[in-house]
């Protein structure tokens, strides 16, 4: 009965053992780093899990400009709107008012209109600096 190391005691079964080695590290090489493999798929499957996502994103921005453009062209409203909001356009016998977005917190500067006050340094002619408020 012949064992399985007795089978490689002749030089070519060697070689051809030596040689099926080196064939299967250098395609695991390939497969690993090699060009188109393992590392290579990973980054492109990336790639396209972001371009898809991008796509998804682009593809929502284009119904959403093409249904602006449909009620644009089909819609007195939506053209009033666009007047009104961006362009600032008002009715004929229409009043404007504008609300102011300033908090509470805000705290008006009083400044004597007969005071001499440098802006600059807060100071009026004396060198002493000016209060703010009443």
């Amino acid at each position: 009965m012949l064992s399985l190391f007795n089978v490689f005691d002749s030089k070519v079964s060697k070689a051809l053992l030596g040689l099926a080695i080196i064939l299967i590290a250098g395609f695991q090489y390939l497969f690993w780093f090699g060009e188109g493999g393992y590392h290579d798929h990973q980054k492109l499957a990336q790639k396209i899990q972001q371009q898809t996502e991008l796509n998804t994103e682009l593809k929502e921005r284009n119904r959403v400009l093409a249904a602006e453009v449909y009620d644009l062209k089909n819609g007195i409203e939506a053209i009033e709107e666009h007047a009104r909001l961006d362009l600032g356009l008002i009715k004929p016998h229409e009043t404007f008012v504008q609300m102011s977005t300033i908090g509470t917190h805000y705290k008006p500067i009083y400044i004597d209109p007969n005071a001499k006050v440098d802006l600059r340094t807060n100071e009026n002619d004396t060198g002493a600096p000016v209060e703010s408020g009443p």
